[in-house]
């Protein structure tokens, strides 16, 4: 192995901190990079050189995690962002992975199986720990979500709008000054776009988004 992989742990709790940087510097595949304890202090940390890894915690006051992550990728920060945090609620997995973290682990994960994953980190796996590896199926069912709707002109969405508020054809093409046929033809063109087997199902799915 060549080079030790360099690690910035940001972590607003002191003594959890410590213990991380303790567990990093005992293994010889990776060197401190540094400890901070907030979302500003991380991105001063990384203005002039960055590490291999930043290991960072979600559930921070002032700059959250999410916050932390967005300024970084900002700043074309290219490490590898791993988020270590209490947290297995579902929305926090998918909004932190979506938002471009490169792992999920949370904090009583086995300090050897946390060294092994952010080893293969680096190696370019996205890592997350098995409590929430159940996510990740929704995770790229909802990045295929985003894709339909991204690919909508102004007015297909303007009808998915009323649909969701369960306006019926007539009623759409009476509101947007078009006439039914046309509504017909991009409620047709909306259902291909999103695969959907209904409008019902189109309108759950945009809304849930």
């Amino acid at each position: 192995m060549g080079k030790p992989y360099s690690v910035l742990v940001v972590d607003d709790h002191p003594l959890l901190r410590r213990g991380i940087c303790e567990l990093i510097s005992s293994d010889a595949d990776f060197s401190l990079f540094g400890e901070v304890g907030t979302g500003l202090d991380a991105l001063n940390a990384l203005s002039q050189n960055e590490p291999d890894i930043v290991l960072l915690d979600l559930n921070m006051k002032g700059m959250s995690g999410l916050d932390t992550l967005n300024a970084l990728r900002q700043e074309g920060v290219t490490s590898r962002i791993v988020i270590l945090t209490v947290s297995d609620a579902k929305q926090d997995v998918i909004r932190l992975l979506r938002a471009g973290a490169d792992g999920y682990l949370l904090k009583d994960t086995e300090p050897d199986i946390l060294l092994e994953q952010l080893k293969n980190a680096m190696q370019g796996h996205r890592v997350v720990s098995d409590e929430v590896e159940a996510y990740m199926y929704e995770l790229k069912n909802s990045s295929e979500d985003e894709a339909w709707l991204e690919s909508l002109t102004p007015r297909e969405l303007q009808i998915l709008k009323e649909l969701a508020e369960g306006k019926s054809n007539r009623v759409i093409s009476e509101d947007l000054h078009i006439s039914e046929g046309t509504v017909k033809v991009h409620v047709k063109n909306l259902l291909r776009k999103a695969n959907a087997k209904s409008r019902t199902e189109m309108a759950v799915r945009y809304l849930n988004h």
